[in-house]
This record gives C-alpha cells, sequence and structure tokens, in this order.
C-alpha cells in the first residue's frame, strides 16, 4: 500500500481530485488531498498567504504520517511539492509532477511560465494582478480554453462554481532547491499534450533543466483528473 499526497494547482481545491481519488483508494492505497490555505474549503484571506504558507501546511501533512509518500503536485502544485522535497526528502518516497512548474533552483513560477517556450499558452497571458489584494485571477472568458477544453460541460460548470483566486506571493518567491535534498528524491513527469496553460514546450524545459527517472505522457488537456480520469490513477499506480 502507497500513500499518495495530492496537491492541487493554482485556483483549484482538492474537489478537482474527486474522480482520481476513488481510484486509488479501491486499488487498496491511501490518498490524501488537502485544501491548500486560502483555497478550496480553506476561508483564508489570499493576502495572508506567504512564500511559503503552502510549503509549511504539506509538511504539516506529511509529519504526522509514518511512512513517505508519493507527493503528486498539478500545474502550480509543482512549486510547493519542490520545496517540501527540499524540507523533507525522507518523507518522500517519489515526487510525480502532473504537467507541473518543476522549476529550477533560482527561477520563479512567473519567470517561467512568461519564458518564450510558454508563449502559446492562453492562461499565463490572461491572468490578472492585483498585487493590493495580494491574488491572482483569471479571465473568465479564457478558463474554458486554458483548462477544460476537452472536458466535459458539467466538470467546465463544476469547476467554474469553485475556482477561487490565487494567493500571489509563492508565485514570484525563487524556488530554492539542492541536489543534497531536493535532487534526492526520485521524479516523475507526466507530460500533457494538449495542455493550452502549461504548454508541452515548457514541460519538456522542465524536463530538460531537472531530468526525471521516469516520463509519462497522457493525451489530455490541462486537466486529466477530469477527461483522463483513468489514465491518471494509471499512471499512479504504476509508480
Amino acid at each position: 500500500m502507497n500513500t499518495y499526497l495530492l496537491v492541487h494547482g493554482a485556483w483549484h481545491g482538492a474537489w478537482c481530485w474527486y474522480k482520481v481519488i476513488p481510484g486509488l483508494e479501491k486499488a487498496g492505497h491511501r490518498v490524501i488531498a488537502p485544501d491548500l490555505p486560502s483555497l478550496g474549503a480553506d476561508k483564508t484571506p489570499a493576502s495572508e498567504i506567504g512564500p511559503y504558507t503552502w510549503v509549511d501546511h504539506i509538511c504539516e501533512q506529511l509529519d504526522r504520517l509514518d511512512e513517505p509518500v508519493i507527493l503528486v503536485g498539478h500545474s502550480r502544485g509543482g512549486i510547493v511539492i519542490s520545496q517540501v522535497a527540499e524540507k523533507r526528502p525522507d518523507k518522500i518516497k517519489s515526487l510525480v509532477y502532473l504537467s507541473a512548474f518543476m522549476v529550477p533552483n533560482g527561477e520563479s513560477l512567473k519567470s517561467t511560465a512568461n519564458l518564450p517556450v510558454n508563449s502559446d499558452s492562453i492562461a499565463s497571458p490572461n491572468m490578472e494582478i492585483d498585487t493590493e489584494a495580494g491574488q491572482v485571477t483569471i479571465k473568465d472568458e479564457v478558463i474554458k480554453d486554458a483548462f477544460y477544453h476537452l472536458c466535459s460541460g458539467e466538470d467546465v460548470a463544476l469547476a467554474r462554481s469553485l475556482l477561487q483566486p490565487e494567493a500571489l506571493a509563492p508565485l514570484v518567491t525563487k524556488v530554492a532547491i539542492t541536489e543534497k535534498n531536493f535532487g534526492s528524491v526520485p521524479r516523475v513527469y507526466i507530460e500533457l499534450l494538449q495542455d493550452k496553460a502549461v504548454t508541452l514546450p515548457l514541460q519538456r524545459y522542465f524536463q530538460q533543466q531537472l531530468p526525471c527517472d521516469r516520463v509519462i505522457t497522457i493525451d489530455s488537456d490541462h486537466s486529466p483528473f477530469f477527461c483522463r480520469p483513468q489514465e491518471v490513477i494509471d499512471a499512479l499506480l504504476s509508480l
């Protein structure tokens, strides 16, 4: 039995994993899918989220467990799981980046999202930053095309009703990782061929910068937990 800890991406909450969790549990595994502070059911104001609030939250989850976990991060969740691996390498069996920001040391999510290799992203140019409120939103009119263009109308409606503003501080904070800690944890990248938010060229840029032990490919948009849930389940079970 493995324990999977699933870290959702920007604007989302643990609700995005609702099709994936039952499949992992049916196979006999334990699944932990927390809402990050200020997202999902957590009502912390985005303005109160610091650079490492989410990292500390996941570290607290790990500290309650006796066994190491398979730590999965989707999209923005990548910057969280990288920093968690730096702080708690012995608590992680494997890192899994699901079309996630596997950002090199010294770079930030914001700086890598704006690289030329991600120029076709629909999400990056349509983010609206409110520095006074300390949050980022995305223009409503691009949400479906950016995140869910292969998903059902029901799942798009669900997501639209639950998306929340994203805290700004973690997105502009430079990732600080070392070969000794972060580099000691095996990592897997699950690339998504039709992703219009974290584009395939950017995903492969991350893989070039920080080579992984294994790469799995899914023909999906940015939200395979909705449109390709069984493939996500199979990928995670294969670990």
